[in-house]
């Protein structure tokens, strides 16, 4: 029985690309005091997100980082001993992506570009174009950021190529054309956590979910960061508040008794789907 510690944090992140090592600091210390081998931050932790995501400004956009930038080089020096997932704005050329990139103390063990951007988020980064599972010490991981995993496609594809852990990261606003007074009331409260659970069962594997909190421009943004178990049960939650969700699990295990009698992945019919 190997039983793993695993963090998603919900946390705000703004700008200021030294503040925002210092709070990643904080949370991967305090990841680490839990006794977590895997955290997942927000996206857009260094350095923030798009302040308005109907027109953005040009001139506001967050800091965009090469992907060997000695940034993220401290990052993964924090990281330590730790699987730590973390998102930017990563440059390419004249090109920016949302990005996220897995670090472990050894370094780089996989990366990733968001695939699909809504509404006008399109007029800031590139779309990236691949979903692909990697190994870690903690077991074979895939990544998806925010609006990628309203897509089964996106999780289903790296279920397929071997990913036992998917972390979601996220910078998932409240409604901005429909804001209820309330966020546990909001439309995209209720559906950033169905998506978190339905991706979870559907492929029968762990979902870790980070979130950013608090508010820009003007949108506020949800937290409710979250593991979820391969029968699509939230194993631990932070609900709207800033905080760490720690939920301690064998992976292996879990996921071989979700996939006892019914094995979804072994059950597709790709040949009859269009």
């Amino acid at each position: 029985m190997t039983l793993t510690r695993i963090a998603a944090a919900a946390a705000h992140f703004g700008r200021d690309l030294d503040h925002s090592l210092g709070r990643i600091g904080k949370i991967i210390s305090d990841a680490r005091a839990a006794g977590a081998a895997l955290l997942v931050l927000p996206d857009a932790a260094i350095g923030g997100y798009l302040a308005d995501l109907r027109h953005p400004d040009p001139e506001a956009l967050p800091p965009a980082l090469r992907p060997d930038d000695p940034i993220l080089d401290r990052v993964a020096a924090l990281a330590g001993d730790m699987v730590v997932c973390v998102g930017y704005c990563e440059a390419d050329g004249e090109d920016r992506y949302n990005a996220a990139v897995c670090l472990h103390g050894d370094g780089r063990l996989g990366r990733h570009r968001k695939v699909h951007l809504p509404a006008a988020e399109a007029t800031a980064y590139r779309p990236g174009n691949e979903f692909a599972a990697f190994d870690t010490p903690v077991g074979r991981i895939g990544m998806l950021i925010d609006y990628d995993k309203t897509f089964p496609e996106s999780a289903r594809t790296l279920a397929l190529n071997g990913a036992q852990i998917v972390a979601c990261l996220s910078a998932w606003p409240a409604s901005i054309t429909n804001a209820a007074s309330k966020l546990s009331q909001d439309r995209q409260s209720r559906l950033f956590d169905l998506y978190d659970c339905a991706r979870a069962a559907e492929n029968q594997i762990v979902v870790v979910s980070s979130n950013q909190t608090g508010a820009v421009g003007g949108m506020r943004f949800l937290g409710q960061a979250k593991v979820v178990g391969p029968a699509g049960n939230i194993l631990a939650r932070t609900w709207g508040k800033a905080g760490l969700a720690v939920a301690e699990l064998d992976v292996t295990a879990e996921i071989a008794t979700a996939r006892r009698v019914l094995s979804h992945l072994d059950e597709l019919r790709p040949e009859t789907y269009r």
